[in-house]
Order: structure tokens, then C-alpha cells, then sequence
């Protein structure tokens, strides 16, 4: 009998053994909390036509380089500074997110109910989206600008001493709180004299894989670089049922967190694609019917470990975009927010964080507005052992939190 026992006992640990190996063979979809109604909708198509024009941009500047942005915290920081302007410039911002159908009450409801939309989406994953305004406590500041502010982003607004030694300390302490630690700056120390607000956005996000990497199966492997030359990265498996689709260009994986209501999508170009090339000619319409052809497959995945940082100032972007009156101190319009005059945008900075493990998925970002005056189920492999585009989205809104180009993925 004892004997019996025992092979039972090991039958059920390589069964268990086999289950944390690979993904459940049934994906599930759990109800979402509500619809998005036609304005919302609406936002949303703007904000991820928008994210794909700016990473455009960015891409052209960080050739062969790693990138991470997040089109929805840079989003957020220019809704809020549409608030205070007026004129060609409000148009000029407004026409940059891709905002032109929708009138000014209906921007920011719509960023509002989008907001507390995605921070409630999903009980298992971590998001927070936090806004704030700072400014010289000396600038007459529009109380309408600080009302709107105040009721549709939940912006926390404070009136600060730029010039006390410890400014910049108070507003980077608040980046640190909101994205738990993992970005400790925003705004330089001293604040420059010149500088009379800072508009800020930040978004912290962490989710566990609804199917987690083993790390007892995460192997040194090799990834190929830009170059051809080779480095040495901890890649991760695993095995199972996931959302999929592959044609002669690509190969496509959706990797859910949590409750399903978020996931990171991975594409990997085939063959012998530039990245920097295929990531300039994605659009939203190639990428809707991408996500759009998605189907449940079973197949192997190998996946680097990866850890980014990345920092970028959005000026010369922005400008590029059609946001150039707004920088311009002679000719930008922001008495929406004071009366003062000559007050024009200084600097767009813009800050990413993401660590992406065997148990999931951490991503931060802050982006800070300155303001100054003067198929067939078939089995598949995908081995990510090149450079390779990712987009972490939810799957309600379908709203593009993050994206990036990985070209060395570096711990």
C-alpha cells in the first residue's frame, strides 16, 4: 500500500511540476465593468493615434537604441495644459493629441471617466495615474484653470516657493511617492528662474503574468543585436494557450496580467527586418487589424529578461508634431492659465521605467510640462532573441499605456 502511495505522490508532483511549466490550455475573459460610450471611445482612438505618430518621432532620434514611452502619461500632461491656453495655440495642442472632434467639455469628461476607468479595471493590477500642478506662489494663477484642473484630472495643485532650497525636493518627492520609487526626478534642483509651473503626469503600473514564468526554466541564451553581434541574456519560457497571430512579416503574442484586463503584446519582425524601419511604418490602422487577428494558439515562448530606463525631452517632437507656437514665447497664448503674458512651454520632459521578469511586469512614467516665461489551431515558437517592439494595453479601452523598441535588452 505504501508503495502504492508513493507513486501516487510522485505522479501528482510532475503533474504539478508540468502545470507550473506552461500556461492553462482554457483562456477565460471576465465581464468588463462597463462599455465605453462614443465619446470615450472616441478619446481613446485619439490618444493611440496619437502614441504611434509620437513614437515615430522619438524612434527617428534613438536609432539602434532601446526606447519606452508612455503615450498616456504624456497625453494626460498636455490635456491638462490645454486647459490654459487659448487661441491657435489651444488648437495647436489639440490637433497634436489628435483631439480635433472633440469639443472642450468633452476632452476632459472623457479623460476624467477614462481615468477612473483604468485605475478600477482590474482588482489584480497595480495602476495609478496622478496628476499635479505646481507653481511660483507669486503667479497669479486663472481660478478657472485651476477649477478645471482640479475637477476632471484630480490634479493636486500647490502654490510653492521656487526659490526656497527645497522646491524641487517637494515636487520630485511627490514624482517618487506616485510612481513607487522608480522614478526619483522630474524637475532639476534648483528650479530655474524663468520657470513659473510645471505641469506633471505620472503612472505607475504592476501586474503578475495570469501565467507566470518558471524561473527555474530561465536559461542563459543569445540575442542578437542591431549589428549581427551576439550578447548573452537570461531568456524565459513557457508553454501553453495564448493569444497569437503570425503572418509573413510578423509574429504577434498577447501576454494577460492579472484578471486579463491588461496584457503586454509583444511583435517580433521576421527574418531580417530593421526594427527602426518596422516600427516607423506601424500605424493604428496596421495595428488594430493586427490586435483584430489575434486567436488562441498553443506554442512555446522564449522571453528575455529585461530592466529599461529611458529619458527624453519632447520639444523638438512636439514642434515636429505641430505643437511649435506653444514654445514660442512671442507668439504662444497661455493667459488661460495667467494673465501675466509671454508665458510659453520651456521644456516636455518625459521619464519611463520597466521591469519585466518571470513574475511580471513593473513600468512607471512622468512626463513634466515646464512652463516659462521670456486561425487553424496550430502549435508555434517564438523565440524574442532580437530586437523586438512591445505595447503594454488594457483590453477594455484598449487604450496604449506603454510601448517600446527593445534592441539590447539590458538588466
Amino acid at each position: 500500500m505504501n508503495k502504492i502511495y508513493g507513486k501516487l505522490h510522485i505522479f501528482l508532483m510532475l503533474l504539478l511540476i508540468i502545470s507550473c511549466s506552461r500556461a492553462p490550455t482554457q483562456i477565460t475573459e471576465n465581464e468588463p465593468p462597463r462599455q465605453l460610450n462614443e465619446k470615450e471611445t472616441a478619446l481613446v482612438n485619439s490618444v493611440n493615434g496619437f502614441s504611434f505618430k509620437i513614437l515615430n518621432r522619438i524612434n527617428k532620434s534613438e536609432l539602434n537604441q532601446n526606447v519606452f514611452i508612455s503615450p498616456l502619461s504624456i497625453s494626460y500632461a498636455l490635456g491638462m495644459t490645454l486647459n490654459g491656453a487659448g487661441g491657435n495655440t489651444y488648437d495647436s495642442i489639440k490637433n497634436t493629441l489628435d483631439l480635433s472632434t472633440l469639443s472642450p467639455d468633452e476632452i476632459n469628461q472623457n479623460y476624467k471617466s477614462l481615468m477612473e476607468l483604468l485605475v478600477n479595471l482590474d482588482p489584480k493590477v497595480i495602476f495609478k495615474i496622478a496628476n499635479s500642478i505646481w507653481h511660483r506662489n507669486d503667479l497669479p494663477v486663472e481660478k478657472d484653470f485651476i477649477d478645471v484642473n482640479k475637477k476632471y484630472f484630480d490634479a493636486q495643485v500647490s502654490g510653492l516657493d521656487f526659490g526656497a532650497p527645497n522646491a524641487a525636493q517637494i515636487i520630485n518627492a511627490w514624482v517618487d511617492q506616485n510612481t513607487n520609487g522608480k522614478i526619483k526626478t522630474i524637475v532639476p534642483d534648483p528650479i530655474p528662474n524663468l520657470v513659473v509651473m510645471y505641469l506633471i503626469n505620472a503612472i505607475y503600473f504592476k501586474g503578475n503574468w495570469t501565467y507566470q514564468f518558471d524561473p527555474n526554466q530561465t536559461k542563459d541564451d543569445k540575442f542578437t543585436l542591431p549589428g549581427g553581434s551576439q550578447k548573452i541574456c537570461k531568456m524565459m519560457s513557457i508553454t501553453g494557450d495564448f493569444k497569437y497571430f503570425e503572418d509573413e512579416q510578423l509574429q504577434m503574442i498577447d501576454l494577460p496580467y492579472g484578471d486579463k484586463k491588461f496584457s503586454m503584446t509583444i511583435v517580433l519582425p521576421k527574418g531580417n527586418k530593421n526594427i527602426d524601419q518596422f516600427v516607423s511604418e506601424i500605424t493604428e490602422i496596421k495595428w488594430n487589424s493586427w490586435i483584430q487577428n489575434l486567436r488562441i494558439k498553443e506554442g512555446d515562448l522564449f522571453l528575455p529578461k529585461y530592466k529599461i530606463e529611458f529619458k527624453k525631452s519632447l520639444n523638438d517632437v512636439l514642434k515636429a508634431m505641430g505643437m511649435d507656437i506653444a514654445f514660442d514665447h512671442r507668439r504662444a497664448n497661455f493667459t488661460n492659465i495667467s494673465k501675466i503674458g509671454d508665458l510659453h512651454i520651456t521644456n516636455v520632459l518625459h521619464k519611463t521605467y520597466v521591469d519585466v521578469n518571470e513574475e511580471g511586469t513593473e513600468a512607471a512614467a512622468v512626463t513634466s510640462v515646464e512652463i516659462g516665461v521670456t486561425s487553424i489551431q496550430e502549435t508555434f515558437v517564438m523565440r524574442v532573441d532580437r530586437p523586438f517592439f512591445f505595447v503594454i494595453r488594457d483590453n477594455h479601452s484598449h487604450s496604449l499605456i506603454f510601448m517600446g523598441k527593445i534592441v539590447e535588452p539590458t538588466l
